[in-house]
């Protein structure tokens, strides 16, 4: 099941690339959230490689995620490999240069699943993916907001 979508961002290609290599604002955001996050590399700059294991509740239940990252393209690409119980979600982040202070942020989840289970879950999404895929772009609109308020005020 794939969801993607792209947002204009007012800021260069470098700027935005760079926020989103800031790894440890995303980690202090998603314990404020409740989620447990450690990094499972010991890289000190970003490349492929970089890790994280995620532990969170949702719907009652603990979760547990392994997040690595697969991909790293100086400033357009990244990808990461997330692994659960069950479903593998590969996540692309691709970056094009729209003009010197505009770019163009697409984003892209492939979710699979590796057992019947999961395989049930994400044919219930698939009941649900027109709702899904608003809530998902809205929340990239979001994300593209902040990367640009991000820059303003820097």
């Amino acid at each position: 099941m794939k969801f993607s979508t792209k947002e204009d961002v007012e800021a260069p290609i470098d700027a935005v690339f760079a926020m989103l290599c800031d790894f440890e604002t995303f980690e202090r955001a998603a314990m404020r959230r409740g989620a447990e996050v450690q990094r499972t590399d010991n890289k000190p700059v970003p490349g492929v490689g970089v890790g994280w294991r995620s532990a969170f509740n949702m719907r009652g239940k603990r979760r547990q995620v392994d997040i690595e990252m697969i991909t790293f393209e100086k400033p357009s690409e990244m990808a990461f490999e997330c692994t659960s119980q069950g479903l593998l979600t590969l996540m692309s982040i691709e970056l094009v240069a729209l003009s010197k202070n505009r770019i163009r942020i697409m984003i892209t989840l492939d979710i699979k699943p590796l057992n019947l289970s999961a395989r049930l879950l994400v044919q219930s999404l698939k009941l649900a993916k027109t709702s899904l895929t608003k809530k998902y772009k809205l929340r990239i609109a979001e994300f593209a907001k902040t990367l640009e308020d991000r820059h303003k005020s820097a």
